[in-house]
């Protein structure tokens, strides 16, 4: 009998790391230690990161530390692309950036994560590089510089885009 109890508690123990695993991999975190969270569902560390150099401040959804690297995850609740958005890759590249500043340690990577209402998943891990870290800095500096504009014009013809945007009850460019 005791046999036979040790043998169901081993079993259920079996069962409930591979359940936690497999959630885990839906959520689209790598494995590692979570060190932060700005989910409701995981509130390791609430604060954002803050760069005062570029004057830039995020909060990834995971940054993940996983053999000495940290690691910032993204996740998306849309339609999985087959390849990630370029505005997509230029927010990790923010994260990195920012992780770099607040923990003194260069990320590789950074992971996007796509997921929608019907729970099609698709991951990509986007490399930290010099030149995405140069993109991600000219276009703060064109930002900047189209901010301290009288006027700015729209910079794209996406419908979709318009139509979710903010200040389309205000401007004179949106499309139908």
């Amino acid at each position: 009998m005791l046999l036979a109890l040790a043998l169901l508690a081993l079993l259920l123990a079996i069962y409930t790391f591979w359940e936690a695993s497999r959630r885990r991999k839906a959520t689209g975190i790598p494995q590692g230690h979570l060190i932060y969270s700005d989910t409701s569902r995981w509130q390791v560390q609430e604060e954002p990161l803050y760069d005062a150099k570029l004057g830039l401040t995020g909060r990834p959804d995971y940054i993940i530390e996983d053999g000495g690297y940290i690691i910032p995850v993204e996740i998306k609740s849309s339609r999985p692309p087959e390849s990630p958005y370029a505005s997509h890759i230029l927010q990790l590249t923010a994260y990195c950036l920012l992780i770099e500043r607040n923990f003194d340690k260069r990320p590789p990577y950074g992971v996007l994560h796509y997921r929608d209402l019907n729970q099609e998943t698709r991951t990509f891990a986007i490399d930290y590089t010099a030149q995405l870290e140069n993109e991600l800095t000219s276009t703060i500096a064109e930002m900047r510089i189209q901010r301290d504009q009288q006027e700015t014009h729209r910079s794209h013809s996406s419908k979709a885009r318009c139509a979710s945007c903010g200040y389309r009850s205000v401007c004179d460019q949106r499309l139908a």
